[in-house]
């Protein structure tokens, strides 16, 4: 009986181990981002052009603005972001954290499907970080010494348009303090591909793949 009783212990034990194994090499694969469907061509998949970001951004958003001073009086023209529980808000030197309704909604729907798409994948929560939103032609005239993609023939002065980073992502800690696996950087940027590219089927928005700022540049439609 003894014997029979070692045995089956020993058979549970190794079920165990043999469980918590697969439930740790299953949390590495998809920490992998070939083993995440979907992958894809950022260039090609995400090639909208300035002029059809511009047309857009035309269509939906406010007039261009001079200066800072000048964006204080738009009223409900437009909605201030702020980091939350969906995204978080870089600190903003050259653009201030105002969009029009329908663009501050499709960021929303980003921070969302994103968090979602993470657990969705097992894997833990992180949330994307806007860099970029309106910018008033001083803004412009400021950042063109220092980036080449700044001009006033921007989306960006419509208050229609953002831009979220690829290398960056800001990290959900588990609310009682247990530590938290880290996913890569490269794995989280695959996953909010496949949320923009979903929101873009849905024609929903306009992306562009900003290799040199790092960046996707996204505008409301």
């Amino acid at each position: 009986m003894k014997r029979i009783i070692y045995t089956l212990a020993l058979a549970f034990g190794l079920l165990a181990s043999f469980t918590s194994c697969k439930e740790k090499d299953m949390s590495m694969k998809m920490n992998n981002p070939r083993n995440i469907k979907g992958v894809i061509s950022y260039k090609r998949s995400f090639g909208d052009l300035n002029d059809t970001h511009l047309a857009a951004a035309r269509k939906i958003g406010v007039s261009p603005l001079q200066n800072r001073e000048a964006a204080e009086k738009l009223g409900n023209k437009v909605v201030e972001i702020k980091s939350g529980d969906l995204y978080q808000v870089d600190s903003l030197t050259h653009s201030i954290p105002f969009l029009v309704p329908k663009a501050s909604a499709l960021l929303d729907s980003i921070g969302a499907n994103f968090l979602d798409s993470l657990e969705s994948k097992g894997l833990n929560p992180n949330q994307v970080i806007v860099t970029s939103v309106l910018r008033t032609y001083d803004d412009v005239k400021r950042l063109g010494k220092r980036n080449i993609n700044a001009s006033k023939n921007s989306a960006h002065v419509y208050g229609t348009t953002f831009d979220i980073t690829y290398k960056r992502f800001f990290k959900v800690e588990d609310p009682d303090g247990r530590p938290m696996q880290d996913v890569r950087a490269d794995t989280l940027k695959l996953v909010l591909s496949e949320v923009l590219r979903d929101l873009k089927k849905k024609e929903m928005c306009y992306v562009k793949y900003e290799l040199k700022q790092a960046c996707f540049h996204i505008t409301a439609r």
